[in-house]
C-alpha cells in the first residue's frame, strides 16, 4: 500500500475507532474489540497478524502447551519463510510448567527469555508489517481457553511505524527484554528441580480435569449420566414410551456409550441381561464398566460367554459374537431369556453371525450402539433397529460439549526425496523407512509434541511391512516401539496395549487393527501416515486418542499428507460436512478456528496446498458418490428420500445432485428400481425449476411458482401477495421472476432445454397462470411431489444460504447471469459480459485472480489485490484513457453506477465467482499500459467497501 494511502487509511480508521463511529469506513485499521464467542476468537486473529508480519513480539505472563500448539504451525511456515519473533513470559506463581518451556525451546524462528519481575501479568502482542505496526493488547495469556473460549476482552490496534504509542510499547518490552534471562536448556533444569506449581496452576488444571475427577468420585459411590448420555436416556425412554421394542443409538468414540447404556440397564432392572460384541478386549472392558455402574449387584451376576468361558446362567451375560452365534450355544437359551440385548458395534450387525444371534432372541428391548452406522454391508443397520435413532452426538458436537478430550490436528508434508514425496503411494520398502524418511518423521512427531510427561503414541501406516519396518528403526533409536497386525495374537495385542499404558512403550504401529473398540485413554499423540481413503475411517483413527485421561490435557494428531487425490477427504472428516460442496471444503481448510472448543485444526503451508489441489481436482458429483450418499438416507428413513431429506440427514447437497442429473426424477430412474413415472416434458419442467429456482438466489422465482399453482393472478395482486410475504421485495424482482417463469429471460430455443413454459401472461385480462402443459403436468403425482420438494429446497437455500435475501452476501458465489436475475437486467446477457459491463446503472466486475498459463496475450491481465481493501484492475484490450468505456468506469459514482466485484481463484473453479462487495475507482490511478500483445490497456485501483475476509482473501490469493 502507498504510504499516503496508509496514512488516510490509518486515520479513518482511527477517526472512526475513537471520534466518530458514525463514519462508512471498513479499513482493515479500525480498532477492533476481540472476543471468543461463535463468530469469532482471539486465536485467529493472531494467527492472521503471525501469517501477515515480519516480525513479532509477544509479552505474556502465562503459556499452556495446549496454547502454544495452536500456533505451532503458522511459527514453523514463518520460519520456511525466514520470519522471526521473541517471546517474553515469567515464572510468575508458578503457573508456567518445565514442559512448556521445553516446547519453547523447539521454535527455531523464536528467541524466549524469562523475565523475574515480581507481578508480571503482562498480555501483549506487537506484529511489525512494512510501515505499520499492529497490537493486541488485553486479558488473553498464550493459552488455548483463553485464545478460544474464555470471556476475554482484546484491543486489536495499528499504528504507523512512527506512532508514539507503538514506540512506547516496543520500548517497554525491548528494555524488560534485555533484564531478562534467556531460556536455555540449563536454566529449565534449574527451574524443573525448584518448580512447584502453584495455586493459579493448581486450579487450571482441576478445571481441565474438573469431569475426570467427579466421573472418579462417582465410581466410588454411584456413577452418574454426563450431558451426552442423560439425552441418549431421554430417548431411550420415550423410544419405549411409544412402544418401541428397539433403538440405535449413534455416538462418537470415547463420548460414553458402554456407561450410557449401563445406566439404562440399570434403570430398565431386566431379569436377564446379554451385551454382544465382535471383540473379547471390548468385552471386558464393557464388563468392568457394567460392573461399576451395577455395582449394586452381586459380582457372580457377572460372567462371560466366549471361546474359553461358558457360563450361561449368568444374571449379566457378556458374549462375542463368535461364541454365541453358533447354534449349539445360542439354542441352549429360550428365544424370550434375556429382557434386554445389547449389540456393541452395531455396524457389524448385517454379518451373518450377528443375524443368527439378532433373529433368534425376542427381548423386550434391543439397543445397538455404533460410531458408524454407515459402515455396515448391504443390510442397513438402522433396518436392523427399525429406523428408530434414539439419540445421535457426532464428532464436532462432543467436542463441542466437552464430553472428548481435545485435540490438536496438524497436516504436514510427506518427505521429499529427490524431488518426489514419499508417501502412500511410494511402494519401495527401501524409501517408506529409509533413514531419511525416519529422520524426518521424528522431527515432525518432536516439534509438535504431546501432552503430559510420557509420550504414548499411535502410529498407522497402510501396509503390515511399512509397520514391521519402522518399528526396528524407531527401536534402533532407542524409542520403544513395536508394530502389531492382524496377525498377532488377542494375547499378543493385550500385552502390547499395556506396554504402552504401562509406559514402557513409545508407540504403536499398525495398519487398522485400531480402527474401532480400543480403549486406552493414555493415547496422546496419533499419527497418520497413511492416505486418507475414508472419511469414517479417519475419524475411527483420530478418535483412538480422544478419550479423556487424567494425564493429558490434549491429544496431538500429526497427518502426513502426501499427494494423494484423496486429501479432499481430510476436511470431510474433520468438519462432518458431507455436503460434496466444495466451497465448503475451501473455507473449512482456510479458517483458521473452524472448530468450537479449544481443539484446533492446522495445516503447514504446503500441506494445505495439497489438500486445495486435491479439492480443485477432485469429482464430487460421481454418480458413484451420489448414489452411495442416496443409499445412505434411505437406509437411516426407511424410504426413498427426498431431496429434503438429504438436507435434514446433513449429507450431500441437493445442488450436486441436480447438477449431475438434471433433476431428482432422472437419477431415480436411472440408479433406482422407479421406472419412468413422467412425460418428456414433465422431466424438462423439473429440470427448469431444478437448474433455474431450486438454488434459492431469489425467493420471488418460487414463491410466485407457489401462490399461481394456487390460482391465477393479476400482477397487482401477484405483487401484492408477494410483498405480503416478504415486505422488501420489488416490482423489478417480481417483474424478473415472471420472465424467468414465462422463459421470456433466456436465449432463444430454451424450450429445449426446459420444455413448454410453466407460466403465461394474459396482457389483455392482466392476469399471470400456469400454462395448459404445465397443469397437465401437475396432475401427475409423482411431478407434483418433485415440485413442491424443489421448491422446499429453494426456500431452505434463500434463507440459509441467501440470509432471506433478494440482493448479494458478501462471499457467497454467484455467476454472470445470477448478477443479471438479481439486478434485474431482463434478459439473460451473461454471455456478453465477459469481464465487465455497463448497464443499467450497475458495473459488474468478475476477475479469474490466476490465469491459465495458456491464455492469450491479449488477456493475459495482471490483476492484483494490493492488500484486502484495494485491487489493481486492467480493463479489456484495446482500451486507452480516453475511451468512452473507460472514461465511464472512472465517473461510475458521477455516473450513479454502483461498481460490483466478484473473483475466483481459477478457471477450474467453474462459473462461479465469490462476491466480494462494492468497489469505487480510487482517484490519481488510472494509468495507459500495454499487453503482452502490444495492445493499449488501462490499469486503475479499486477501493473496496469492505476489506476481503482473511480466509478468502488467503485462498484467492495464494497460488
Amino acid at each position: 500500500m502507498p504510504m499516503e494511502h496508509l496514512i488516510e487509511d490509518l486515520t479513518q480508521s482511527l477517526h472512526k475507532g475513537f471520534i466518530d463511529r458514525s463514519i462508512v469506513h471498513q479499513g482493515h485499521h479500525v480498532p477492533k474489540l476481540l472476543l471468543n464467542n461463535q463468530e469469532e476468537n482471539v486465536l485467529a486473529t493472531l494467527i492472521d497478524e503471525l501469517e501477515k508480519c515480519q516480525s513479532f513480539m509477544i509479552s505474556v505472563a502465562f503459556i499452556t502447551p495446549s496454547g502454544l500448539q495452536s500456533l505451532k504451525s503458522h511459527l514453523y511456515d514463518m520460519a520456511q519463510r525466514g520470519v522471526k519473533g521473541k517471546i517474553l513470559t515469567s515464572n510468575y506463581l508458578g503457573f508456567n510448567s518445565p514442559k512448556v518451556y521445553e516446547e519453547l525451546m523447539k521454535l527455531d524462528n523464536v528467541e524466549v527469555r524469562v523475565t523475574d519481575v515480581s507481578g508480571f501479568h503482562a498480555k501483549g502482542y506487537i506484529f511489525d508489517h512494512d510501515a505499520y505496526s499492529t497490537l493486541v493488547v488485553g486479558s488473553s495469556n498464550l493459552t488455548s481457553n483463553a485464545l478460544k473460549v474464555n470471556y476475554e476482552h482484546n484491543i486489536l490496534l495499528s499504528s504507523h511505524q512512527n506512532g508514539d504509542l507503538v514506540h512506547k510499547v516496543k520500548d517497554q518490552f525491548n528494555g524488560l527484554w534485555e533484564e531478562s534471562t534467556s531460556l536455555t536448556k540449563a536454566w529449565i533444569e534449574a527451574y524443573r528441580e525448584v518448580y512447584q506449581p502453584q495455586m493459579t496452576q493448581r486450579l487450571f488444571e482441576e478445571s481441565q480435569k474438573q469431569t475426570l475427577l467427579e466421573n472418579k468420585i462417582h465410581e466410588a459411590v454411584k456413577i452418574e449420566p454426563n450431558l451426552m448420555q442423560v439425552e441418549a436416556l431421554k430417548g431411550l425412554a420415550e423410544m419405549r414410551a411409544q412402544g418401541e421394542n428397539k433403538a440405535l443409538i449413534i455416538s462418537a468414540t470415547g463420548t460414553g456409550k458402554t456407561i450410557m447404556s449401563a445406566l439404562d440397564v440399570r434403570a430398565f432392572k431386566p431379569k436377564r441381561f446379554l451385551f454382544v460384541v465382535h471383540s473379547e478386549t471390548i468385552l471386558n472392558d464393557a464388563l468392568a464398566a457394567y460392573r461399576k455402574v451395577l455395582a449394586d449387584e452381586n459380582e457372580a451376576d457377572f460372567a462371560k460367554l466366549t471361546g474359553a468361558e461358558k457360563n450361561l446362567d449368568a444374571k449379566y451375560l457378556f458374549a462375542t459374537v463368535q461364541t454365541m452365534s453358533k447354534s449349539d450355544i445360542y439354542q441352549q437359551f429360550d428365544p424370550a431369556t434375556f429382557d434386554y440385548i445389547v449389540f456393541d458395534e452395531a455396524h457389524r450387525s448385517a454379518a451373518q453371525s450377528y443375524q443368527n444371534i439378532f433373529h433368534y432372541f425376542q427381548p423386550k428391548f434391543m439397543l445397538g450402539m455404533t460410531a458408524t452406522p454407515e459402515r455396515s454391508d448391504d443390510l442397513s443397520v438402522f433396518a436392523q433397529f427399525n429406523h428408530n435413532v434414539a439419540y445421535e452426538i457426532r464428532l464436532q458436537k462432543a467436542l463441542e460439549s466437552d464430553i472428548l478430550c481435545p485435540f490438536h490436528y496438524f497436516g504436514v508434508s510427506d518427505y521429499i526425496q529427490e524431488g518426489q514425496v514419499v508417501d502412500d503411494n511410494t511402494q519401495d520398502l527401501k524409501f517408506l523407512a529409509s533413514d531419511d524418511r525416519v529422520k524426518y518423521i521424528l522431527e515432525k512427531t518432536d516439534y509438535y509434541g504431546y501432552s503430559g510427561d510420557e509420550l504414548k503414541g499411535l502410529i498407522f501406516v497402510s501396509r503390515k511391512k511399512e509397520a514391521q519396518a519402522l518399528a526396528q528403526k524407531l527401536n534402533a533409536k532407542g524409542i520403544p516401539t513395536q508394530a502389531l497386525t492382524g496377525s498377532d495374537s488377542q494375547k499378543q495385542r493385550n500385552e502390547v496395549i499395556q506396554q504402552l499404558k504401562d509406559g514402557r512403550l513409545n508407540y504403536i504401529i499398525t495398519v487398522d487393527l485400531f480402527n474401532e473398540g480400543i480403549d486406552i485413554p493414555e493415547i496422546n499423540q496419533v499419527v497418520m501416515l497413511r492416505s486418507t481413503q475414508s472419511s469414517i475411517i479417519f475419524v475411527q483413527q483420530l478418535g483412538r486418542g480422544l478419550r479423556k485421561s487424567a494425564n493429558k490435557d490434549f491429544v496431538t494428531v500429526i497427518d502426513f499428507i502426501g499427494n494423494y487425490k484423496n486429501n479432499y477427504m481430510i476436511p470431510i472428516a474433520l468438519s462432518g460436512d458431507h455436503s460434496h460442496n466444495k466451497d465448503s471444503y475451501r473455507k473449512f481448510i482456510s479458517d483458521y478456528a473452524p472448530l468450537k472448543g479449544v481443539s484446533t485444526i492446522n495445516f503447514e503451508e504446503v500441506a494445505q496446498k495439497r489438500i486445495f489441489d486435491s479439492i480443485q481436482s477432485a469429482t464430487l458429483n460421481k454418480k458413484a458418490m451420489i448414489l452411495q450418499a442416496f443409499n445412505e438416507v434411505k437406509a437411516r428413513i426407511g424410504r426413498t428420500p427426498s431431496l429434503m431429506d438429504f438436507i435434514h440427514q446433513h449429507s450431500i447437497d441437493p445442488e450436486v445432485i441436480l447438477s449431475k442429473y438434471g433433476n431428482y426424477e432422472q437419477f431415480l430412474v436411472e440408479k433406482t428400481d422407479i421406472t419412468t413415472r413422467i412425460s418428456e416434458n414433465a422431466s424438462k419442467n423439473l429440470t427448469f425449476i431444478s437448474q433455474e429456482l431450486a438454488k434459492g438466489l431469489k425467493n420471488t422465482d418460487y414463491l410466485a411458482l407457489e401462490l399461481l399453482m394456487s390460482q391465477d393472478e393479476s400482477f397487482e395482486h401477484l405483487v401484492e401477495k408477494l410483498q405480503h410475504r416478504d415486505s422488501e421485495i420489488e416490482e423489478a424482482d417480481v417483474r424478473t421472476s415472471l420472465k424467468v417463469l414465462d422463459e421470456t429471460f433466456f436465449s432463444k430455443n430454451i424450450d429445449k432445454r426446459y420444455g413448454t413454459p410453466m407460466v403465461e401472461w394474459d396482457k389483455e385480462t392482466n392476469l399471470i397462470g400456469l400454462t395448459a402443459p404445465f397443469k397437465m403436468n401437475l396432475k401427475n403425482e409423482a411431478f407434483r411431489h418433485h415440485v413442491h420438494d424443489l421448491i422446499e429446497v429453494a426456500q431452505y437455500k434463500h434463507k440459509y444460504v441467501y440470509q432471506n435475501q433478494n440482493d448479494f452476501i458478501l462471499y457467497e458465489r454467484y455467476s454472470r447471469k445470477d448478477f443479471v436475475k438479481v439486478m434485474n437486467w431482463g434478459k439473460d446477457e451473461s454471455a456478453v459480459i465477459n469481464g465487465y459491463k455497463q448497464k443499467h446503472h450497475t458495473l459488474p466486475i468478475f476477475i479469474t485472480y490466476h490465469k491459465s498459463e495458456d491464455i492469450s496475450d491479449n488477456t493475459a491481465y495482471e490483476d492484483q489485490f494490493i492488500n484486502q481493501n484495494e485491487l489493481k484492475w486492467f480493463t479489456r484490450s484495446p482500451r486507452k484513457l480516453s475511451s468512452d468505456e473507460v472514461q465511464k468506469v472512472m465517473r461510475h459514482q458521477e455516473l450513479n453506477t454502483p461498481m460490483y466485484l466478484f473473483v475466483k481463484k481459477e478457471d477450474g473453479e467453474g462459473t462461479d465467482f465469490y462476491y466480494l462487495g462494492k468497489a469505487r475507482f480510487m482517484p490519481g490511478t488510472a494509468a495507459q499500459t500495454k499487453m503482452p500483445d502490444g495492445k493499449d490497456v488501462v490499469t486503475m485501483h479499486l477501493a473496496l467497501d469492505t476489506p476481503v475476509r482473511d480466509d478468502i482473501y488467503r485462498y484467492l490469493v495464494e497460488k
